[in-house]
């Protein structure tokens, strides 16, 4: 990344702690919405060549070098010197930045100072340098300097973009009613510095609704792959073809940023409270001779494994070494298939880009070649590709790529056959019988009307009109990654209280577009009349409905012998199974409580009996069994008793001791209380319900 250094000139005038436009907070706070978001993106990255300084003006004191030595740097205050900011210095602005007692000040001061930091930091470095003057110009501006500055600014590379607030702009339909000659004239000033030195003027309103959209901040390419692509062996054949190629990543999954542990430490000082924490690692394995029925091993004593399925297999360093493969670095082609041969399962993982060695035309001619002859002949090739020597190689499929800007192989690694899941489905257009005969008209097949109804639903909410496309690939962006990134930057200005509401551009990709709602009401309508829709009528709770089955031939019901059978007990050697059948050919609420506290009984002895770990599968099997039935059932206060007062049994060391794990089963079983938002029979909501999971009494 190149270096960056960016200097905030904030307008701080007792003017700007006023409201205006039928605004509900002033305009100072208005405008640090955006300061706050581009800061805390810069802190967010983490990078040290990306440097902020922050300048003052119409500040109730004054702190800068230039105002000893000529008049007109009053009120104006050095904040935040170019550096990197991290969080502390995070934190602290927001104190730093509020009105003041004075509208005395001239923004165009400021601006000279912030150049005159700008020069002094960066010298003759390669730097990207921008000020960012936010004002509402309503204080005076001694113009005289305009031109000079602007030079200034041209001369040493500087762009300048002023956010105003309330300011005019016509192409964005921003117009402040009654403005005064005062604030007119000064936004004739800075738009005439804008236009000479080199810059832009923005109105406040447009930077504050481009927040919205997130910032897709460029990253440096780098090459993954330095090398010889080749078609066959160059040092055999003169026939062979190599070229010199640079590999780079053209798309990759980003995820959003994961939470570190901290523990509190107490006899810390208070701003350094938090203390990271360290895992240790205790590795056991069965052992009857042992007591607990498990031993401790070191980890030199234990041997790599590979998942095979569900199978553990062990590998040996030696016997690792054998079957490790040797090889040289180089990108291989193997051969070349049709394209109408690709699947698109295969092209599911990360892509990269297959271009020319920088500098070298040769090898871009000859790259450009093979990439024109594969999309003439409309084919892919197959490579192998070993990034150095002795890496594994990766199977690779190389696409062509022809268009304005670029010519290139994209590359995707292919799939291994046991990561290939293949499934069979019944055919969406015709019915088997037993037989083998093919029936296409069936209760359970697509008439033509509802073909066609579904047709022209689906034609109604095309999301392209004309040359316009809504939600467009480059216009979409990924909820979670940046609702998660805006409440970590929330967090770090605003340690309390709740998180902010998610931006109406994330909302949107949840629900339908409401002129694309009125633009397929009619061709839904037809749809529904087609599909014969019908409302369900709402369930009772407390209902089970029971499926519908065939009657068998001899006349004998096997449902109706088990629903008839009168059991009232429950036996520990085959609870779950018993249990169940209660729960099914019951009808009596007294008979189902009666089965319920059986089994908790039954839960709750074999834990207590339990040697070790023995019955913990057992027990979990049963919560969820009896979990699964209440939410059958409708009735989830039962089981969240029998839950309660298990948890309670286990704190207290009733049901034997150090029954720990026990809990980490249940917990990561996902057999928790049943919320309100599983069941809207239940009282208990998903914040209790969490904090009923931690293992405290």
């Amino acid at each position: 990344m190149d270096k960056e250094a960016t200097i905030y000139v904030i307008d701080l005038a007792k003017s700007m702690g006023e409201k205006h436009a039928g605004r509900s907070i002033s305009d100072l706070d208005w405008a640090l919405q955006y300061v706050w978001d581009k800061i805390t993106s810069a802190v967010f990255t983490g990078r040290k060549t990306l440097q902020i300084g922050i300048v003052g003006v119409g500040t109730d004191h004054t702190s800068n070098p230039m105002a000893k030595g000529a008049d007109g740097y009053n009120h104006i205050s050095i904040l935040q010197p170019i550096s990197q900011i991290l969080l502390p210095q995070l934190q602290a602005l927001p104190d730093l930045l509020r009105p003041s007692k004075t509208d005395d000040r001239d923004v165009l001061s400021a601006i000279i100072i912030a150049g005159d930091m700008m020069t002094q930091h960066c010298r003759d470095l390669k730097y990207k340098k921008t000020i960012v003057l936010i004002t509402n110009a309503t204080g005076n501006i001694d113009d005289d300097d305009v031109e000079k500055t602007a030079n200034f600014f041209k001369r040493e590379k500087i762009e300048l973009v002023v956010l105003g607030i309330d300011f005019d702009d016509r192409d964005y339909g921003a117009k402040e009613e009654d403005k005064s000659p005062l604030k007119r004239k000064n936004e004739e000033i800075l738009k005439k510095m804008v236009d000479l030195g080199g810059g832009e003027v923005v109105a406040m309103q447009e930077a504050i609704d481009a927040l919205s959209i997130p910032d897709i901040r460029p990253v440096r390419p780098t090459p993954t792959y330095k090398g010889q692509l080749r078609l066959g062996d160059p040092e055999r054949y003169d026939t062979a073809l190599s070229i010199d190629v640079e590999r780079y990543f053209k798309t990759s999954i980003k995820r959003p940023p994961t939470a570190s542990a901290y523990a509190v430490r107490e006899d810390g000082p208070p701003d350094e409270g938090l203390s990271t924490v360290h895992n240790l690692y205790k590795y056991k394995v069965k052992d009857d001779d042992s007591s607990g029925g498990t031993r401790d091993v070191d980890r030199d004593e234990l041997a790599k494994g590979f998942e095979y399925g569900r199978t553990a297999v062990a590998i040996s360093d030696s016997e690792q070494n054998i079957t490790k493969l040797e090889t040289r670095m180089g990108y291989d082609i193997l051969g070349f298939i049709p394209i109408q041969h690709v699947e698109r399962y295969m092209m599911l993982d990360n892509s990269s880009m297959i271009v020319g060695q920088k500098g070298n035309d040769r090898a871009a001619i000859a790259l450009s070649s093979l990439v024109h002859a594969l999309h003439e002949v409309e084919s892919v090739a197959v490579g192998r590709l070993v990034k150095k020597d002795m890496a594994e190689p990766i199977i690779t499929l190389l696409s062509p790529l022809v268009a304005k800007d670029v010519e290139c192989l994209i590359e995707n690694i292919l799939p291994f056959a046991e990561d290939v899941r293949s499934y069979r489905f019944p055919a969406l257009d015709k019915v088997l019988t037993v037989s083998g005969k093919e029936i296409t008209q069936h209760r359970n097949l697509p008439s033509e009307d509802l073909l066609q109804s579904m047709s022209d639903f689906v034609d109604s909410m095309s999301l392209v009109h004309g040359n316009e496309e809504q939600m467009s690939i480059d216009e979409t962006f990924s909820p979670v990654l940046h609702t998660i990134e805006g409440a970590i930057k929330y967090r770090a200005l605003h340690p309390t209280g709740g998180i902010p509401e998610t931006p109406e551009a994330f909302l949107a990709y949840s629900r339908q577009p409401e002129d694309l709602q009125e633009q397929s009401k009619g061709a839904l309508t037809r749809l529904m009349a087609a599909a014969d829709v019908k409302k369900v009528p709402p369930r009772t709770k407390g209902r089970r409905k029971y499926r519908e089955t065939e009657k068998p031939l001899s006349g004998l019901n096997v449902e109706d012998l088990f629903r008839n059978e009168k059991r009232t007990q429950i036996s520990p050697d085959n609870a779950i199974p018993e249990f169940k059948q209660i729960m099914q050919h019951s009808d009596d609420m007294k008979r189902v409580k009666d089965g319920i506290q059986q089994l908790a009984s039954i839960l709750q002895n074999w834990v207590s009996k339990s040697f070790g770990d023995a019955n913990y599968d057992r027990v979990v099997e049963g919560l969820g069994v009896l979990r699964q039935e209440m939410l059958e059932l409708e009735e989830p206060t039962f089981y969240n008793d029998v839950l309660r007062d298990l948890k309670k049994k286990l704190v207290a060391g009733k049901l034997g001791s150090n029954r720990n794990d026990l809990w980490y089963r249940i917990r990561i079983s996902k057999l928790g209380l049943i919320t309100h938002e599983v069941s809207q029979f239940s009282d208990v909501s998903q914040a209790d319900a969490d904090a009923f999971m931690s293992l405290k009494a």
